[in-house]
């Protein structure tokens, strides 16, 4: 993780001509910061005003919200430091739009985000155009290291953010009772089911976590040894249709299945299948699902999404005692996960594909493949979130971004429909509270040998 903002303005960053190498990182890092950054006005795009106003739940945020606190990183973080006689956009948006960092300042309610109708949306655009404009000129100057680690944290960071944009505005629209669509281009069309197989894994000592060059966050690090036991994972993730088998099958209601706390969870929220489902009067009938493309009927092949570790723990504990070919399934370790996922390409269906759901399986070329590792659904794993051996998170606000929130949570793994594709790599972790739903999370089964 790079070092955190001083309180001491920088001085000027351009008095020594820097090293052709440096140029090129700069170029570079220049290219992939108008890039993401236009890419998080495309996604708004299709939305009114009014849309990226509202706050559905307190988990969620408004995508004004959202495009401002990218923003106020930026200022806050890169141009508060390194910028020549630094002056805010303006001097109250530093309160505003901080999220979590209390290093920083008192950061405003998370739940009353909605009611901010200023400044208004077009405020908040020109004061995005401003920072681009003033983060451009620092780049083509500096030759801090410092500056470029932060302006690329940024850039990672605001990633993510489209990601949770997207989920947001999914869960904002399901709620209206008129179910207005995001993008009215339905991706699916019929194919074959790719049947479900165990790839088997020989254990042994691995090494996990961030290794070489390239971008990580500071939660990745340091890459350590880890013993496996032999293990099988799933060549898939688990299918809408296989999760309407356990649906149909009471699983919603056997206590039998669930945790001790998913259990008190379910019967708190009154659940009875994944978030967006719409079960129909008739049984033997599919239910609808909603999407950002709006209400359409389920898709079997597809991986079951928006569903909390609770709910995939207890089809893991379902599945183990219900079909003798899954006998002894339950969730990977991260561990698990990444020692298969390490060999493999970074490819899959992403944000870039514009498909913005999840896809059915492909039949592998060879084999014994695992498919669908990155992309389409993030996968719950039963490892905790917690700090690798040795970790230590940076001084200052910076350090807050993740180390603080090391209790409480399970980590996910292998990206989503919704996450651009160059944000992914074999090591990223991902993290959410047990009960979370609305993010795009399926399951991969695994089971010991």
């Amino acid at each position: 993780m790079p070092t955190p903002p001083a309180a001491a303005k920088a001085p000027a960053a351009h008095a020594a001509r820097p090293a052709p190498g440096l140029d090129l990182e700069r170029a570079a890092l220049a290219r992939r910061y108008q890039a993401v950054r236009e890419r998080s006005l495309a996604l708004v795009a299709p939305l009114s005003p009014e849309d990226c106003q509202a706050q559905s739940m307190p988990d969620a945020s408004p995508a004004k919200w959202h495009l401002a606190h990218v923003t106020w990183f930026f200022e806050t973080f890169v141009l508060e430091r390194f910028e020549p006689c630094f002056q805010p956009f303006h001097p109250a948006f530093r309160a505003l739009y901080n999220s979590y960092y209390n290093g920083v300042g008192e950061p405003f309610s998370r739940p009353q985000r909605g009611p901010l109708t200023r400044p208004d949306f077009a405020e908040v655009l020109r004061w995005r155009a401003e920072v681009d404009q003033r983060v451009a000129r620092l780049l083509r100057h500096t030759s801090q290291p410092e500056a470029l680690a932060l302006i690329e944290l940024g850039v990672q960071h605001e990633q993510q953010h489209q990601e949770l944009l997207l989920t947001d505005i999914k869960h904002l629209l399901s709620i209206n009772p008129l179910h207005p669509v995001y993008r009215r281009a339905w991706p699916l069309s019929s194919v074959a089911s790719v049947p479900a197989q165990w790839v088997e894994r020989p254990g042994g000592l691995v090494e996990i976590g961030h290794a070489g060059p390239g971008f990580a966050f500071d939660n990745e690090s340091p890459r350590h040894p880890q013993w496996l036991q032999p293990h099988a994972l799933m060549n898939r993730p688990v299918t809408h249709g296989e999760w309407l088998a356990f649906v149909r099958d009471g699983g919603y209601t056997d206590p039998r299945w669930w945790l001790a706390a998913g259990w008190d969870w379910l019967r708190a929220e009154g659940l009875a299948a994944p978030l967006y489902w719409t079960l129909p009067a008739d049984s033997a009938a599919l239910p609808t699902v909603f999407t950002l493309h709006g209400d359409m009927p389920l898709d079997p092949h597809t991986p079951v999404t928006h569903i909390s570790y609770y709910e995939a723990d207890a089809f893991a504990r379902w599945a183990s005692a219900s079909r003798a070919e899954w006998a002894g399934a339950r969730l990977p370790s991260e561990a698990e996960w990444e020692a298969s996922a390490a060999a493999l390409p970074v490819q899959g269906n992403c944000q870039d594909s514009g498909a913005l759901h999840p896809m059915p399986a492909r039949a592998a070329a060879a084999p014994g493949a695992l498919l669908q590792i990155y992309g389409d659904v993030w996968e719950w794993t039963n490892s905790s979130y917690s700090a690798y051996p040795g970790y230590q998170p940076a001084g200052g606000a910076v350090g807050e971004y993740n180390g603080k929130f090391m209790v409480n949570q399970l980590v996910l793994r292998g990206g989503s429909c919704a996450t651009p594709l160059s944000h992914l790599r074999a090591s990223y972790r991902n993290f959410f509270p047990a009960s979370a739903r609305w993010q795009f999370s399926g399951l991969r089964l695994a089971r010991s040998l």
